[in-house]
């Protein structure tokens, strides 16, 4: 029996055997199989469980999942294409080499897709602010900028190609 329906990547996922208190990551994880966001300082501060609420970037750790069923949420998981393709932002981290644990990456991707798509060219210090709530303790943050700037160019490029 469900508790509530939560629509995740534009498809409904039925809360089965849940909580109402269950933050939106731990239902995410645990409970339909979503394990992109990752769980790691449960408080808001690290940006590692990051998701998109009504396009809105939040920490999915510090939402209850019963608040937002009537939430349009998106997930990394959403991000990629057909056949798993990786957007332009997770190609760009894998080829800037801005990844090595991996485990803020879900995170960091989801906020430059955030800051990208209401700020096709955002400054150093958009950039730097967009990405101020996800910590990495592995790659340093000058291969995530790297990448940054290298989806700006590949975008203006793509634009004025399509023209």
């Amino acid at each position: 029996m469900s508790i509530y329906s939560l629509s995740i990547n534009g498809a409904q996922h039925d809360v089965a055997n849940g909580w109402v208190g269950e933050s939106l990551l731990y239902v995410l994880r645990e409970r339909l199989g979503l394990p992109g966001a990752k769980n790691a300082c449960e408080q808001g501060e690290c940006g590692s469980c990051s998701v998109l609420i009504d396009g809105v970037l939040e920490c999915a750790c510090l939402v209850m999942a019963a608040s937002v069923t009537h939430a349009d949420i998106r997930t990394v998981e959403a991000l990629g294409g057909p056949d798993d393709q990786l957007s332009d932002v997770q190609q760009s981290f894998v080829t800037n080499g801005a990844v090595q644990c991996g485990f803020c990456t879900p995170g960091l991707i989801m906020a430059v897709h955030d800051l990208l798509d209401h700020n096709a060219a955002p400054s150093d210090l958009e950039v730097r602010e967009a990405i101020s709530g996800n910590l990495c303790r592995c790659t340093g943050y000058g291969r995530i900028f790297e990448a940054v700037r290298d989806v700006q160019i590949r975008r203006v490029e793509r634009s004025g190609r399509s023209k």
